[in-house]
């Protein structure tokens, strides 16, 4: 008598349907809770003080270049966690950063990048692809330059999905002066949020928590439907256009 082997076949509907949750979830009822803490996206880089406002390109772009050193050389010494324990650690750093307003929420904002950073790595990791590889790595690194929880609409930055930087000379510097500009203005946002008068460390964590979860959201919908352009042998570009019918539904 043989075994009977049973083929699982992929169902590219019922995969797009799994990521299209995640990207709704992506932007919850902390996203809400935050634009009704420190105001809509656009005026929240308002209440920053103008050195602060102007500075931020700079800041993000040092932050960057932490958030990859200091990722790459983690990996080596600690293995992936649980989406949950990098929300957990974000939000504790968070906490932390916001107790001393401004001026520690800007020294807390590199390690909270590289925490991001490495959680994007992560799950890169589960969806099969190697985080150590150039083309992921670059990869993990767009992934932060995606809308961001305060600006996040549900089909609005799909186009991220199917966008291609062309990279010529250093690679990674031409990555980083890409993303650099539309990341300051998201981690602006963050700034503001956190430094709610009164609220301090609560704000902090919060914002902490939103950010660490909408951006691990974000990968998971990034790499899966690499993944699944993969597995499935569908054209990626095809597969962002049956996710976005989706998101009208």
């Amino acid at each position: 008598m043989h075994d009977i082997v049973v083929i699982e076949t992929l169902d590219p509907e019922a995969e797009l349907d799994r990521l299209a949750g995640y990207y709704r979830n992506a932007g919850g009822t902390g996203v809400k809770f935050l634009n009704r803490l420190g105001g809509s996206a656009e005026t929240l880089l308002d209440q920053l003080p103008v050195p602060v406002r102007d500075g931020l390109l700079e800041a993000t772009e040092q932050a960057l270049w932490l958030a990859i050193r200091a990722a790459d050389q983690s990996r080596r010494a600690i293995r992936d966690q649980d989406p949950w324990i990098n929300t957990a650690v974000t939000t504790t750093m968070g906490a932390a950063g916001g107790l001393g307003g401004l001026s520690t929420a800007l020294i807390e904002l590199p390690a909270t990048t590289a925490i991001l950073l490495r959680a994007i790595q992560g799950v890169a990791a589960r969806e099969g692809f190697d985080p150590s590889s150039e083309n992921v790595k670059f990869d993990c690194i767009r992934v932060l330059s995606a809308a961001g929880p305060m600006s996040f609409d549900d089909g609005a930055d799909l186009g991220f999905f199917s966008a291609r930087l062309t990279l010529t000379g250093p690679a990674l510097q031409k990555l980083i002066a890409a993303v650099a500009p539309r990341l300051s203005v998201v981690l602006g946002q963050k700034l503001a949020a956190q430094t709610v008068p009164v609220l301090g460390a609560l704000a902090g964590g919060g914002t902490n928590y939103v950010y660490s979860r909408y951006y691990q959201q974000v990968a998971r919908v990034h790499f899966g439907l690499r993944r699944l352009s993969i597995d499935a042998d569908i054209p990626h570009e095809d597969l962002v256009q049956r996710l976005s019918r989706k998101m009208l539904h």
